[in-house]
């Protein structure tokens, strides 16, 4: 059970953020793209799985793809506007190479 005065310590000392609509939908868009590149992961291994002998390689390369993308995704910083701008780039591009098996 978690302890109530440690919990209002931790949020004591969270500061506040103020961001702009386009700001917030511009966070949720790369945070979108970096999912969209887990969902191209999870397609991949699904595929990889039904296989009468799957390729540990490949099921081991996107499984650590999936989690790149989680710590990616755990990092971004929606303040950091350029950070942002490229993650939305980078991760779209990244779900469109593995669509076509180009990862």
């Amino acid at each position: 059970m978690t302890d109530e005065r440690s919990d209002r310590s931790v949020i004591g000392h969270l500061q506040g953020f103020t961001w702009s609509t386009s700001e917030s939908v511009a966070y949720e868009a790369a945070v979108e793209a970096i999912n969209e590149a887990v969902g191209a992961y999870s397609a991949v291994i699904a595929a990889e799985e039904v296989k009468k002998n799957p390729s540990r390689q490949v099921l081991e390369r996107a499984r650590a793809g999936q989690a790149a993308c989680a710590v990616s995704r755990g990092q971004l910083d929606p303040a950091d506007h350029a950070a942002v701008a490229s993650a939305r780039q980078e991760f779209s591009a990244l779900s469109r190479r593995i669509r076509q098996g180009r990862w």
